[in-house]
């Protein structure tokens, strides 16, 4: 891939990102937002807000400038766990084609990160309260004030459509908070496009960067295929490599991406405060993979491990971060604390993808692992491929041509593809076919998904984390249809189409917390019924439609703002009682029915067939019908739906979710109850009995 040709691709994607959004103002406004969803495909991110800020320097004002910005827990539960800040920088010229960008340009834009960060932690110097709210820097500014004394590490990223030849950025301190560095060009992305590794490979030189090499045992395996190390790390030496790599250290590890249950973790800290000297004993310690290795050996035949690259932690992420934490925020003393280490080296590169979800499938876990494929490369995304590249969408217009959905499932394909046709003219053509816009990529499914599936919450937790909880989830689910492609683009559609119109209430932030929420509600609402087919045929939505999800949106804004309270409105939408909350909230619309499908619904399954229980023409009756049952009923109902595969996934989280509102004594709406007693008739036609 040239870097020429991905200059212009860039520029392409910077342009479909502008159109008509109002969430972004201009065309770096729309570089950052590309260029943050490639570092998220690549699990260098997490999520962002875009807040383009900037000011030029003053006497006794000094300037600064930012692009986006993200304030998260990092590991572990959020109570145990420290807040990192995130703040991301952006040098774009349109129209460039890779070129040069200085050294003394790189330090600028990093210092002015810097001193964004350094005058939020003092609220401007406390003049915060006399900006307006709706200031780009008030809400960045306001979250890193409220949580100053909680931060402990920030980190700056310099995204660039230039090339840089050589600059080197020294991690800094401010206000007590650890700064680090992190700079993305055309040509590091390039290497992330097209090296086919889901990341930047990390390397660990502990002999320089972390006060000396680790004595070790090595163990082949006497056939060749891998090399095990056992060794024993000091608490402050793993801490230190997860205070500078995060959760980069358990991409491979499905684990980290699951919800922590908290109690492992306080029994970790427990451990640390009061007897260090036995954590060796009572903790299994963790096991790891790299690529390869530095041993250095002594005469006596003893082995120091002194270079690891491409240190991935399978087993072991709620050790690691927990001891990170209890040292960082709870200000533990971990000198005394030793963590055992397995680490395998595996000979074949390619053998790894095999190792590592074995390793976590079978070393001794705190949460259960399905035999899941967590790749993009099962039969399911193969197919979804397929569709994509032969089935056409209705054209916009009588005299319009068709064109294509692209699922791109390997990174970086719908450019490679683009390349492949040939001469201008023929790529051109290939694009008008396939267009940057209507591009969708696994963690993009993932979302959608999720989000009809009615777990908003699971959606705010980020794209991989999001895409790990989806794939664990469909472990039964057949190979798509083409009518599940439809219907996928027309949730594509949705999603995107209410991005625009949360955009132009221009509300401040959290817009993506907003979409998944918005249209969680309309899913509950309609109960999955609204006419997906309609969406695919048309192509774009309904104006009535959009005034309804737009209504949605203000609700979707204010419970986030107002139901956080003191917290952090990110971290607070992760959480299932967030969403749990906003369920109850009515919100005057007109009648959604009028969207909805008039035939077999779009759950692709049976249990919408007539039923004599759910065609009640009042809401009194079939709330009748409701309190015959138990309560228990509905939980016991999304238990076998979910464990015998019977049930889709939303009709799993309705059940339950109907519980937990007929245990707290809130009554339940028209549409909830029509809901779930088709799903208990068509539940019982499948031999579920109570």
């Amino acid at each position: 891939m040239e870097l020429t040709e991905l200059a212009n691709y860039l520029d392409e994607e910077v342009q479909a990102a502008c159109a008509g959004d109002k969430n972004i103002e201009g065309p770096e406004d729309g570089f950052t937002e590309v260029m943050l969803t490639y570092l998220a495909e690549g699990n260098e991110v997490d999520a962002w807000e875009l807040g383009y800020a900037k000011k030029t320097g003053r006497r006794n004002a000094p300037a600064f400038k930012i692009n986006a910005w993200n304030l998260h827990e990092q590991g572990g539960d959020q109570e145990s766990s420290a807040p990192l800040l995130d703040l991301f920088v952006s040098i774009y010229k349109p129209g460039a084609t890779g070129q040069s960008v200085s050294k003394s340009e790189v330090a600028e834009h990093f210092e002015l990160a810097r001193s964004f960060l350094s005058q939020s932690l003092t609220a401007f110097g406390g003049k915060l309260n006399g900006l307006e709210e709706s200031a780009p820097p008030y809400e960045a500014t306001t979250k890193i004030y409220t949580h100053r004394d909680d931060l402990d590490t920030a980190r700056i990223f310099l995204l660039t459509n230039g090339v840089v030849k050589a600059a080197e950025e020294k991690d800094a301190e401010i206000g007590g908070i650890d700064v680090k560095h992190y700079l993305w060009d055309l040509e590091k992305l390039r290497r992330l496009l097209s090296s086919g590794q889901e990341r930047e490979t990390i390397q660990i030189d502990l002999v320089k960067s972390y006060g000396g090499a680790v004595p070790c045992l090595a163990q082949e395996d006497g056939t060749g295929e891998y090399t095990a190390y056992l060794a024993f790390f000091p608490a402050a030496l793993l801490a230190k490599i997860y205070g500078d790599y995060g959760p980069r250290l358990l991409e491979k590890n499905v684990r980290s991406f699951l919800q922590a249950k908290g109690k492992v973790n306080k029994g970790i800290q427990t451990t640390i405060r009061e007897q260090p000297h036995r954590f060796l004993a009572y903790n299994n310690g963790i096991s790891g993979t790299a690529e390869a290795v530095t041993v250095s050996k002594s005469k006596d035949g003893s082995c120091k491990l002194e270079h690891l690259r491409d240190f991935q932690i399978v087993n072991g992420g709620q050790t690691t971060a927990s001891i990170y934490h209890a040292m960082k925020k709870e200000k533990a003393d971990i000198s005394h604390v030793t963590v055992q280490v397995k680490l395998t080296v595996v000979k074949e590169a390619a053998k790894l993808v095999e190792f590592v979800p074995l390793i976590s499938r079978f070393a001794n876990s705190q949460n259960s692992i399905k035999g899941a494929d967590f790749s993009a490369n099962d039969e399911w995304h193969q197919k979804l491929e397929n569709f994509s590249r032969t089935v056409w969408a209705p054209a916009a217009s009588g005299t319009g041509k068709g064109t294509r959905w692209y699922y791109e499932r390997a990174r970086g394909s719908h450019l490679d593809d683009k390349m492949r046709a040939g001469t201008p003219a023929r790529q051109k053509a290939w694009e008008t076919e396939n267009p940057v816009f209507q591009k969708f990529t696994k963690t993009d499914v993932a979302k959608y998904e999720q989000t009809w599936n009615q777990l908003p919450h699971a959606v705010s937790k980020g794209a991989e984390k999001n895409f790990i909880e989806w794939t664990l989830s469909r472990a039964r689910t057949s190979p798509p249809t083409q009518k599940d492609f439809e219907r996928l683009a027309a949730k594509a559609i949705l999603f995107r189409t209410t991005e625009k119109l949360v955009s132009r209430l221009e509300q401040g932030g959290y817009r993506a917390n907003v979409v998944a929420y918005s249209l969680a509600w309309l899913a509950r609402e309609t109960a999955g019924r609204l006419d997906l087919d309609a969406i695919w045929r048309r192509q774009n939505l309904d104006e009535r439609l959009c005034d309804a999800i737009t209504e949605i949106a203000k609700q979707a804004f204010d419970h986030l703002k107002e139901t956080a309270g003191s917290r952090n409105v990110t971290e607070w939408a992760k959480k299932p009682e967030c969403w749990e909350s906003f369920q109850t909230t009515t919100i005057k619309l007109t009648d959604l029915k009028q969207f909805n499908t008039k035939g077999e619904s779009n759950a692709d399954t049976d249990e919408h067939n007539a039923s004599t229980q759910a065609t009640a023409s009042s809401w009194a009756q079939l709330y009748e019908v409701i309190q015959r049952h138990k309560p228990s009923l509905w939980q016991d109902l999304a238990t076998w739906g979910g464990g015998s595969g019977h049930l889709k996934n939303w009709q799993v989280t309705m059940c339950g979710n109907f519980h937990r509102k007929l245990e707290r004594g809130k009554k339940p709406t028209f549409p909830e109850c029509k809901a779930v007693l088709e799903i208990l008739e068509a539940a019982r036609a499948k031999g579920f009995t109570h």
